[in-house]
């Protein structure tokens, strides 16, 4: 018997659902939002092993305290205290999981991907991941030790 493909995606499903435990973070400054959870996956253990030519899953729940009619992702590399900027495939929040416009008080699932090249280098470093609304204030940031590997 020939497994369906809805079979295979759920077993996939459940397994990635394994793998993406809650991280301690650190929280940058969210102002317009508080975190309630940060889970990379797969990152079984901190600091997180990102490999090059891999992507990871990020998701963050959070709540808002303000309205706003979109938000952006920021991503840097934070080495020496100096931020690099990281470019992800989607920086719009509103195509990242996040219904718009954003309510006051509701909470939300932000979902998005984190691609390590295979030209980055090997290195250990932080990542911070902003959202931002639309006045460019703070709905989230959070901060990650991370080590970019082979």
């Amino acid at each position: 018997m020939v497994p369906s493909p809805l079979a295979l995606l759920l077993t996939l499903g459940a397994a990635a659902t394994v793998l993406a435990e809650p991280l301690r973070f650190v929280d940058c400054g969210s102002k317009d939002g508080s975190i309630q959870e940060v889970n990379v996956s797969p990152c079984p253990t901190q600091p997180c092993l990102l490999h090059k030519g891999t992507s990871y899953s990020i998701n963050v729940t959070f709540a808002s305290k303000i309205e706003s009619q979109g938000s952006k992702a920021r991503v840097y590399g934070e080495m020496l205290h100096v931020d690099v900027p990281f470019p992800i495939p989607e920086p719009d929040g509103c195509k990242s999981g996040i219904q718009c416009p954003i309510q006051k008080g509701r909470s939300y699932s932000y979902l998005n991907k984190l691609p390590v090249k295979s030209e980055y280098p090997s290195i250990k470093l932080i990542v911070k991941w902003e959202l931002v609304d639309d006045q460019d204030q703070m709905l989230f940031c959070w901060k990650i030790p991370v080590e970019i590997t082979s």
